[in-house]
């Protein structure tokens, strides 16, 4: 090998090298984005639609159903799921791994063009793709000061226009959200006593306000030099503009005088806000919650830094001014930096550990210092091609770093074992350290070369997984060929001049320190080694009977002892989260008091109310609680003050959830790594079919099934989505034609009315200085306080009466759903189950199969109804098909390759004899 010797003859250039690459690295380490978890990009592609105030199944009907007609047949489309609840849909297209996705992104937004017949009072739809970017790196807290009694939510505007302003100019924050605010409006209050007086009707009043706001360009006018564009600026932006608005003129023929009635006549205009869809409370005070998401590629360290510099500037004067406290209360960098100090402390204390074995072993300063330079150099020059192959430093990154320190000098020890037993032998420095290294080269080559072909799997995988781990396999290998070329570089040329001089192998081995314990046993065990060795050599039979006993032995224990599989790793996040669902049809009102109650319940462990952690026995002390109330949704969430016993919290948050009647909980420990309620362990029951009463029935026969297998107790989490039955109270005002066509009102004015009256219609979109607001027109707010209210709603007819909505329709109280799933369009239930973290996902998996699934399935479903695993079950085979796929193929080339080195087919066999026997090992550790 004339790079040995080369190396040998020029240590001046091999030192250079291994500076350039120290420095190189260095630099590299200063432009690497730093984050918490690799990028995954998901091949997903979300379509939201709003329509304010509809109910699930006028979107079902009106918006979903339109919308998977057209984006079903997209190709490469593995899966389509839409959700239709009240006010939104979301349709979301998963496609197979591998597509592109900005051709997917480009297919989508063509057909959903084709789209149409969108009702009026429903926005444009939106798409959105999804990867690791979309995980907030920070949160924030926005409550008002002492003595400030203005209601929260009215601060939305000052939310979005001051402070998400300042966090979006800092570099590299891709979005800032904010939650809990209230959106400005401007409000027509009509009465129907004006309207009645001036014969009109709500859908008058509509139709005048919507042909009255325009702003169009007119073309344009030459004159002279000049070019003058025309326009018709006519945009309700202002009161006194809308208050002007003319819904009827009037000719007297007798005097001439012309009669105008405007809206300001029947009418009151005011600027407002809408009424708050959502409660947020942490600690016990009321707050609007923000979060920041990352730019792709941006350094989170750097990132923090800025955010945490515009919060100072914030709250030195503007927030203060507005009578308002704003606190960061989540930081991504804390686990960050937890990564970063673990991988410190592994270089040293592993590095210390490597070394002083080596001084054990070698007896011998000068070889010990030489093996443990091939650990910073190898560590600090992956840095290198991480950067080149666009990677970036996190926590699965920062792992394979860490593993890698105790395997980059493998290498090093060999090359350098064998030279040192040359020198005792007594060749010169040089002439040992070129024969050492020659002499075992190959070995060490196809040993680094193995380790590496092992990753191959991980490297090639594109799903979810693969993704993720892709870094640890890119930072090991990485790091293990640059240990080989440091074995074979710079470890002979040190050695050649650091080693001791002298010829005489005894003078070298009567230096060594004895040490009586560990020299004794190290003696016996040679013995054992070369009896063993002796035996095998000796005897064909033996050495048979040896290969087939441990090759059978380590078959059994591997097939005995494999664990069953789970998906992702959960990591040790400090928050616990979960989703509150109650029975259909709670309000915002009863949401918020059941929030109330567990805020109540965990007061006493806050630790601003009771002090510091003190009795470790006792349940966690909670660092902060936080609950946000949907009208038919809760999430809570509270992190511990101590990190490492936020597990502890769940019993803490679920108990008083489980005492409010007919109420589910799904409340875990959020992962670093899985997305959603329940992260990598939630496993999905779909039950699909055309009849929603017949898979409620269905799924309401497989809940009860899986409550007896995985009861909530022994720390199991359940939740149906959507609920188990048709709960959500609805009033139905069914129209009297002969009654409506008496009056000479028609079933649109007669629903109009309706809306206007009860909940307010919006009108249009205006521009109010520079935003966009919405024009709202509406009754009374006092008009309807109960079911009961909406019969004796006013409709004002063309000719002046005003009739209760009563005397046109027939008012019926009845039920509906408070949302419809589909997955694959049809109309689904999911039941999700997160079993407890001692029961494998795969053995749950296998539960669900035989004691839920199987019997249900064999009795017989009712006509269209199928019931399927989904969700991670799906990825739970598919990567473990992958996987062993991907292994197979790995070990076929690694056998290979060595064949080809060694130029036998035999030697690579018997050394991939060893592979059973460690897999056993690993299983048994496992």
């Amino acid at each position: 090998m004339n790079i040995i010797r080369t190396s040998i003859e020029r240590p001046i250039a091999v030192i250079a090298a291994v500076l350039m690459v120290v420095m190189f690295g260095l630099v590299a380490l200063d432009t690497i984005p730093i984050q918490l978890a690799p990028d995954v990009n998901r091949p997903i592609i979300s379509v939201t639609t709003a329509w304010p105030g509809a109910a699930p199944a006028e979107i079902e009907r009106e918006i979903t159903n339109r919308q998977e007609e057209e984006l079903s047949g997209i190709p490469g489309l593995a899966e389509i799921t839409g959700r239709s609840e009240q006010g939104r849909s979301q349709v979301s297209l998963e496609f197979d791994v591998g597509t592109n996705m900005d051709r997917s992104l480009l297919l989508v937004a063509n057909r959903l063009d084709r789209v149409t017949g969108y009702p009026q009072e429903a926005d444009e739809p939106t798409l959105k793709t999804a990867g690791s970017e979309d995980n907030a790196i920070a949160w924030f807290i926005l409550t008002r000061q002492e003595g400030n009694e203005r209601p929260i939510h009215e601060y939305g505007d000052f939310a979005e226009d001051v402070i998400k302003e300042r966090l979006e100019r800092v570099p590299g924050v891709g979005e800032v959200n904010v939650y809990g605010g209230s959106e400005a409006e401007i409000q027509i209050t009509i009465e129907p006593t004006r309207l009645a007086r001036y014969g009109l009707t709500a859908t008058d009043v509509i139709a005048r306000l919507r042909a009255a706001n325009t702003s169009i360009s007119a073309g344009d006018v030459k004159e002279g030099k000049r070019r003058w564009v025309a326009r018709v600026e006519g945009e309700l932006n202002d009161l006194d503009v809308i208050r002007s608005v003319v819904l009827r003129s009037l000719d007297d023929p007798a005097t001439g005088r012309v009669a105008r009635v405007t809206v300001g006549d029947i009418a009151d205009v005011t600027h407002s806000f809408k009424e708050p869809v959502s409660t947020i409370r942490l600690l016990g005070n009321a707050a609007i919650a923000m979060n920041a998401k990352r730019e792709v590629g941006a350094n989170v360290i750097e990132t923090m830094a800025g955010i945490e510099n515009a919060i100072e500037e914030l709250n030195a004067f503007v927030i203060p001014d507005a009578g308002l406290k704003f606190r960061q209360v989540y930081r991504e960098t804390v686990y960050i930096n937890s990564a970063i100090d673990l991988v410190q402390q592994n270089i040293w204390i592993g590095g210390t550990l490597a070394a002083i074995v080596l001084l054990l072993f070698l007896r011998s300063f000068r070889a010990t210092l030489v093996v443990s330079l091939a650990i910073p150099v190898s560590v600090v020059g992956s840095f290198v091609a991480m950067a080149v192959l666009g990677r970036s430093i996190n926590v699965i990154s920062l792992a394979g770093l860490a593993f890698a320190v105790g395997m980059v000098v493998d290498a090093a020890i060999v090359v350098l074992e064998n030279i040192f037993r040359l020198r005792e032998q007594g060749k010169s420095r040089r002439e040992a350290a070129y024969e050492g290294a020659r002499q075992v080269w190959g070995a060490v080559f196809v040993s680094a070369l193995t380790t590496v072909m092992v990753f191959i799997p991980i490297l090639i995988m594109q799903l979810e997984v693969g993704q993720l781990f892709r870094d640890i396999a890119v930072a090991i290998s990485v790091s293990v060929l640059l240990s080989l070329l440091v074995s074979v570089t710079v470890l002979p040329a040190l050695a050649s001049r650091l080693l001791p001089k002298g010829d005489s192998a005894l003078k070298l081995t009567t230096r060594r320190i004895p040490v009586p314990v560990i020299d004794h046993l190290a003696r016996g065990f040679v013995y054992c080694v070369m009896a063993f060795v002796s035996l095998v050599a000796r005897r064909r039979s033996a050495a048979l009977a040896v290969v087939l006993l441990i090759t059978t032995a380590a078959g059994a224990a591997a097939w005995n002892f494999l664990p069953k599989l789970e998906y992702l790793p959960e990591g040790n996040r400090n928050l616990m989260f979960g989703v509150v669902i109650p029975p259909p049809g709670y309000n915002l009102k009863t949401m918020t008091e059941i929030a109330e109650r567990i805020e109540e319940s965990t007061r006493p462990l806050w630790a601003s109310v009771a002090g510091p952690e003190d009795d470790p026995a006792a349940p966690p002390k909670i660092d902060r609680f936080f609950f946000v109330a949907f009208r038919a949704t809760t999430f809570i969430g509270a992190a511990a003050v101590d990190p490492n016993r936020a597990s502890e919290l769940n019993p803490v948050l679920s108990d008083p959830v489980y005492r409010e009647p007919g109420t589910f909980a799904l409340i875990n420990q959020l992962s670093l790594f899985g997305r959603g309620f329940g992260g990598g362990r939630k496993i999905e029951l779909d039950i699909s079919g055309p009849d929603l009463e017949a898979n409620l029935a269905v799924a309401g026969e497989a809940a009860g099934r899986v409550l007896t297998l995985f009861p909530q107790e022994e720390g199991n989490q359940f939740r149906p989505n959507p609920g188990l039955e048709l709960g959500a109270p609805e009033v139905r005002l069914v129209p009297d034609r002969l009654r409506l066509a008496d009056n000479e009102v028609s079933a649109r004015e007669f629903a109009d009315t309706v809306d206007v009256f009860n909940d307010g219609m919006r009108i249009s979109e205006v521009t109010v200085g520079s935003k966009r607001v919405d024009l709202t027109l509406k009754g009374p707010s006092d008009r309807v306080t109960e079911t009961q209210g909406i019969g004796h709603l006013p409709v004002v007819t063309s000719d002046g009466m005003i009739l209760p909505a009563s005397s046109l329709a027939d008012v019926v109280l009845t039920a509906g759903p408070t949302e419809i799933r589909h997955r694959d369009r049809a109309r689904t239930i999911t039941l999700e189950i997160v079993p407890r973290q001692d029961l494998p996902l795969q053995l749950a998996l296998e539960m669900i199969e035989n004691e839920v699934i199987g019997p249900m399935t064999e009795r017989g479903l009712p006509s269209g109804v199928k019931m399927k695993l989904s969700g991670t079950a799906d990825k739970l085979t598919v990567t473990w098909n992958a996987m062993v796929r991907d292994l197979l193929i790995a070990i076929a080339i690694v056998y290979l390759v060595m064949a080809v080195l060694f130029e036998s087919f035999a030697y690579p066999l018997i050394i991939m004899l060893s592979v059973p026997l460690a897999a056993a090992g690993g299983v048994g550790g496992l």
